[in-house]
């Protein structure tokens, strides 16, 4: 079933300049490591694209309508569908001085920032270095080999999708999402809290939730901060080796036996003696 407009779906490509077969740009991982284009941090996973938003350059996005799910296909875009003719205008020559004032240390080749523009230093001498103000894929007919690896239907799977579009270091099963009625509540993980411009972020879903699922008109992010229990206290055996052990009690001493009449010995006199005059 062909693609319409609006659909979620999780594309998988890589694209290269036909001229030279330079690859510029790919969402698997061992691709941007082989073509040394791999970057720490950059997430290298299929790529989230709602069809008709031009997500990806509108040539590639008009042509996502007449793909079918997992069947790879290929997009050739020429440039004028792409990043444009180069224009000669866009070249200017600037004093090296110029660029050293700025800590700018030009070389043939690489790609600079000067005067809030990105440009590459085409050519050096005499003083004056050739910038290229164009983009850097201008004139060039571009090559996608692209498959589309999933359409997403609940709005659960759209809801995480977006929301790991724009916070795609935490993993999208971090956060719990919570639909009652019209509302939408999303509980983050705690280590989310402290990534930067993670506030941006909470607008940007918030407001491309109004746009994709507007049956939800309203979006709560809850953020728990949850206390570690307090560790045990020390174990038993501790205490009772820090703690001396009560004196054993003295024995009960025997009850005292009557002492024994000898039988030799005279029987005590019954008579009272007086005495004589």
């Amino acid at each position: 079933m062909a693609l319409q407009k609006g659909d979620f779906i999780l594309i998988s490509y890589t694209a290269k300049v036909k001229e030279t077969n330079e690859v510029f740009d790919t969402t698997h991982e061992d691709v941007a490591k082989k073509e040394h284009l791999y970057k720490e941090g950059k997430m290298y996973e299929p790529k989230l694209v709602v069809v008709g938003e031009s997500w990806v350059l509108k040539a590639l996005d008009d042509s996502l309508t007449t793909m079918e799910i997992n069947k790879p296909a290929v997009v050739v875009i020429p440039p004028e569908k792409g990043f444009g003719q180069r224009d000669p205008e866009k070249m200017r020559r600037v004093p090296l001085k110029q660029l050293l004032a700025k800590d700018i240390n030009p070389v043939v080749g690489a790609q600079i920032e000067f005067q809030g523009k990105d440009a590459v230093v085409r050519s050096m001498g005499a003083g004056r270095v050739l910038l290229d103000f164009n983009p850097a894929l201008a004139g060039k007919t571009l090559i996608y080999d692209l498959t589309v690896g999933k359409k997403l239907e609940s709005n659960v799977e759209k809801i995480g999708a977006l929301i790991h579009r724009r916070v795609p270091v935490v993993e999208e099963n971090n956060f719990t999402l919570t639909i009652q009625d019209k509302s939408l509540t999303i509980d983050m993980p705690e280590v989310a809290f402290y990534i930067e411009g993670i506030q941006i972020a909470k607008r940007g879903i918030a407001l491309d939730i109004q746009k994709f699922i507007p049956d939800l008109t309203e979006t709560k992010f809850v953020e728990t901060f949850k206390i570690e229990p307090k560790p045990a206290p020390a174990a038993t055996a501790t205490t009772a080796a820090t703690t001396p052990a009560p004196a054993p009690e003295a024995p009960e001493a025997p009850a005292a036996l009557p002492t024994p009449v000898s039988a030799e010995a005279p029987a005590p006199s019954r008579e009272a003696k007086t005495n004589p005059p």
